[in-house]
């Protein structure tokens, strides 16, 4: 499933407009993107919780090359299955 079929199951769902249920696929996702980059962490009951991580620097190889490299540290975003997702897909 992409982002356009989840916006069609939306608005097919929620029985509204295709454009307002992009809006809101939208919404939500800039909001997780903000509670992450504020507090590093949300949780949403049903789906499970959104957190960041550091990841340290590190040598890694070039693959074309075989060169070492180095590879700066980054913050990335994780994500946990909660209990009701795991249980639906089953």
């Amino acid at each position: 499933m992409n982002k356009s079929d989840l916006i069609t199951n939306i608005a097919k769902q929620s029985a509204i407009s295709k454009s307002a249920a992009k809006r809101s696929l939208e919404a939500i996702v800039a909001g997780v993107k903000t509670a992450l980059k504020k507090q590093g962490r949300i949780t949403i009951a049903g789906l499970g919780t959104f957190s960041t991580r550091k990841r340290p620097a590190r040598t890694g190889r070039n693959p074309r090359t075989g060169e070492s490299i180095k590879i700066k540290a980054s913050k990335v975003a994780k994500f946990k299955a909660g209990k009701a997702l795991k249980d639906a897909i089953k």
